[in-house]
């Protein structure tokens, strides 16, 4: 037997009596939960933990077979999660992302988010006023054929933003689900397009509001504009704000790709795709209240005072949500916010 395999030996042998306690605490909690450890194994738990990362950096240095160094591994990453992990039921969990965590990232996000409204908005100013100088343009913007368009009249115009059926209940649920598929394709794609220096990011929401300015250019030519603002606006409060965050989370990796300073662009783009994945993983929601108001709320409602109010109502309880300071202490630490 060589010098180094006898140094594995005595070494794991000295030690092996209290890797394997380690064990045994890390594998029951692992299939029970931390609740069937009792009092003394709690106790035991931290300083089983340190004295097997000790011993793993002693294995490290002394240079001793990978089966030891691997075993080690193994067990200090498995009794890291228990003794400085997050533990706490998958509700607290959902309750803590759309309390804290979601919020505190839109708010974090604020430069990347006016940089996405500017981009949507922009856009949209352009091609409306492009149309209103000459309604060619119109064409160039929407390839497709489209019933509201320059050559539509008043009243076939008028009649698209209001819906006298009563029995479309089907029709309309089928009608969400595809508004929803639609606009969260959109918001993915503004989002991962991002890594392109945000620059793909920048084309996608010009280009959508580009196609929004444009359509409400035909609707204004024809004296129709305030009640296409409360047509769109029901859902469309909700929608582009999603589509804005989500662009937002692509500028902050494009921004972290171009601009890593001291780090590494996988390093930066890791750091910023934390932040940026808490926007996205939101906006899906929002998607789908969208989908909802616009599938059904839009076309049930038919009332501009209350299509109005409803978008005056979501526009300011998505502003309080995300940008109304937080106070208290977090869930997870303890500490003052």
């Amino acid at each position: 037997m060589n010098d180094r395999v006898m140094k594995s030996y005595r070494f794991r042998e000295e030690r092996q009596e209290d890797w394997s306690r380690l064990d045994e605490i890390v594998t029951r909690a692992e299939k029970r939960g931390m609740k069937a450890l009792s009092d003394e194994e709690m106790t035991a738990l931290p300083r089983l933990y340190r004295q097997a990362v000790s011993s793993l950096s002693v294995a490290r240095s002394i240079s001793l077979d990978q089966n030891v160094l691997a075993y080690l591994e193994t067990l200090c990453a498995r009794a890291y999660f228990f003794v400085y992990g997050t533990r706490a039921s998958m509700g607290r969990r959902i309750a803590q992302y759309f309390r804290r965590d979601w919020p505190d990232a839109v708010s974090g996000a604020l430069g990347s988010t006016l940089l996405a409204a500017a981009c949507l908005f922009g856009g949209a100013l352009l091609a409306f006023f492009l149309c209103l100088q000459d309604m060619e343009w119109y064409w160039t913007f929407h390839q497709g054929w489209d019933s509201r368009n320059p050559n539509a009249s008043y009243d076939s115009l008028r009649a698209t933003l209001y819906t006298e059926e009563t029995n479309i209940a089907d029709m309309l649920a089928a009608f969400s689900a595809q508004l929803f598929s639609h606009n969260s394709g959109i918001a993915i794609f503004a989002f991962a397009l991002g890594f392109a220096f945000g620059i793909p990011t920048a084309i996608l929401l010009i280009y959508n509001g580009v196609y929004i300015g444009s359509f409400f250019a035909v609707f204004w030519q024809k004296g129709l504009a305030a009640e296409l603002t409360g047509w769109l606006f029901i859902h469309g409060v909700t929608e582009l704000f999603a589509i804005i965050l989500a662009g937002a989370g692509g500028f902050m990796i494009g921004s972290a790709v171009a601009f890593p300073g001291t780090k590494s662009r996988m390093q930066s783009m890791r750091d910023a795709g934390h932040s940026a994945a808490l926007l996205i993983i939101g906006t899906v929601l929002m998607l789908f209240t969208a989908a909802l108001l616009e599938g059904f709320g839009r076309q049930m409602i038919n009332s501009d005072m209350a299509r109005y109010a409803i978008a005056a109502a979501s526009l300011v309880f998505w502003l309080v949500y995300f940008y109304w300071p937080r106070g208290g202490q977090d869930e997870w630490t303890g500490e003052d916010s």
